[in-house]
């Protein structure tokens, strides 16, 4: 029994640090190898509501991620990059039954009765839209979802983590 619940527990533990979940979705209908070039789409980079530092910043990993791809950067691109962002606060609240019995509150514990803990983060989902430059159409779209940091040193190693992530996933059906 106590082997079930420690094996549970580190499961749980494993994918509750996940750092970033990612998804994409796209047009099945588009041949993705004849894109070879992109740019930013400029209106759209304008208009995101978050710090210039952090947009350099996000725009500098995508920048990499499609350069390593075996993209070149164009001022006449196959492929128009757009980004946007979201964020949430995340409220968690963790009860724990602590003193003798059986079930989930089995075990001995200095602590008799409950204890209630409360702590909070930020969670943003980046998305990144690659636009098709001669049609104007949308033709994938990658999504990271992860905890944010305030950190300065540590959010360029988090935004190439969030990009990188979500770059895997481009192009569709590509073997990882």
């Amino acid at each position: 029994m106590k082997k079930i619940v420690a094996v549970c527990i580190a499961v749980f533990a494993l994918v509750s640090c996940a750092s970033v979940r990612v998804a994409s979705d796209y047009d099945k209908s588009v041949d993705y190898s004849g894109y070879k070039t992109f740019g930013f789409y400029k209106q759209g980079v304008d208009k995101l509501e978050i710090s210039d530092l952090d947009k350099k910043r996000i725009l500098k990993a995508i920048e990499e991620g499609l350069i390593a791809k075996g993209f070149t950067k164009s001022d006449k691109p196959d492929l128009l990059v757009n980004i946007f962002t979201k964020s949430r606060e995340q409220i968690d609240v963790n009860q724990f039954n602590a003193g003798w019995g059986y079930g989930w509150g089995w075990g001995w514990s200095p602590f008799w009765g409950n204890q209630t803990t409360v702590s909070s983060s930020t969670e943003g989902t980046l998305f990144i839209d690659l636009i098709d430059a001669k049609k104007r159409e949308l033709v994938w779209q990658g999504e990271g979802t992860g905890e944010l940091t305030k950190n300065a040193e540590k959010k360029d190693e988090k935004i190439r983590e969030f990009v990188a992530k979500i770059l895997e996933q481009y192009p569709p059906g590509a073997k990882k």
